[in-house]
């Protein structure tokens, strides 16, 4: 299989778009208050590591679908100090994600990666 699933490409398409908007958001926020501290350099990085995600996804790479999966349980943590209702939909969107990356036909498509060890 050379091209990746629908499901693996909407997947990777939502890592790498919600992360290029929430980096620009927040760089928009450090420019304005012009002090790097580490909550914001975290923000960044965080942010940072969803692109790598989804890119990581488009590039076949195994353990990327883990790494996704525990970037969107990182955000349900920090979802519950913001509000309930915000939580659950990162709750339903983390299942979603799961269910799309491990299905029969993405989890063929990871396993025949050329980084695959098997």
């Amino acid at each position: 299989m050379k091209r990746s699933p629908i499901s693996v490409f909407i997947v990777a398409l939502l890592f790498i778009v919600a992360g290029g908007i929430g980096l620009v958001y927040h760089a928009k926020e450090y420019i304005e208050q012009s002090s790097m501290n580490y909550e914001f350099a975290w923000v960044l990085l965080i942010r940072v590591l969803a692109i790598v995600c989804g890119v990581l996804l488009l590039k076949r790479v195994n353990w990327a679908r883990w790494l996704s999966i525990a970037w969107l349980a990182y955000h349900i943590v920090l979802s519950v100090s913001h509000s309930v209702p915000e939580a659950i939909i990162h709750s339903i969107l983390l299942v979603i994600v799961a269910v799309l990356l491990f299905i029969p036909k993405s989890s063929a498509y990871f396993k025949h990666s050329k980084t695959s060890k098997e």
